[in-house]
């Protein structure tokens, strides 16, 4: 590389600076969200977006029943999470689903892959990106998943029972946690595991 007048670390840094936005877009696939169109899917709001324009309506009544959902049941949602809803696996897949039914990634997004067209799916998701505003995405990594997945589970209202373990585990544990602690101070009682 040509020195270019930049002092070794600054150089260093101009690297890093373009790498690691570069690597996170490849090896990080859920990141994508922030740029849905290079996924292949069309934003039909600031908030939702879909792979195909005909299901856009129910895109949007589903995101529209998890806010409003979480916002009663659980708590206000701060932001306006932004949602790409994959009707193909083509699309999951331009995401980094793999076998996953969705993702959120932080309070940047989520994406809803094919099978996750339904309530619950969206509102464990909302769920998730709530636990990121309230608790940090860096903190709530650092969460027991009985908290992080148990919470989702069981608030989502999530109607499979059981579920696969460890989550079936999971939601139990959050619920028996739950029933102890004072619910207007939930974020509180979070802050503390």
């Amino acid at each position: 590389m040509q020195n270019l007048g930049f002092p070794p670390l600054k150089r260093l840094a101009l690297v890093i600076f373009i790498i690691a936005p570069l690597a996170a877009w490849s090896l990080v696939k859920p990141i994508r969200v922030v740029a849905p169109g290079l996924g292949g899917a069309t934003c039909i709001s600031a908030s939702v977006c879909t792979d195909d324009p005909a299901k856009a309506r129910q895109a949007e009544m589903l995101y529209a029943e998890a806010i409003a959902f979480v916002d009663k049941t659980v708590s206000p949602l701060r932001g306006q999470p932004k949602i790409v809803f994959c009707s193909t696996q083509a699309c999951a897949d331009a995401f980094g689903l793999g076998a996953r039914s969705a993702v959120t990634v932080g309070t940047i997004g989520t994406v809803i892959g094919p099978r996750a067209w339904h309530d619950y799916y969206v509102r464990h998701e909302l769920i998730h990106y709530l636990q990121a505003e309230r608790c940090g995405t860096l903190a709530l990594s650092l969460k027991p998943s009985w908290f992080v997945e148990g919470m989702a589970y069981a608030m989502s209202q999530d109607p499979r029972t059981p579920l696969s373990e460890p989550f079936e585990s999971d939601r139990s544990q959050f619920r028996s946690w739950y029933e102890t602690i004072d619910k207007a101070a939930l974020w509180l009682a979070a802050e503390q595991l």
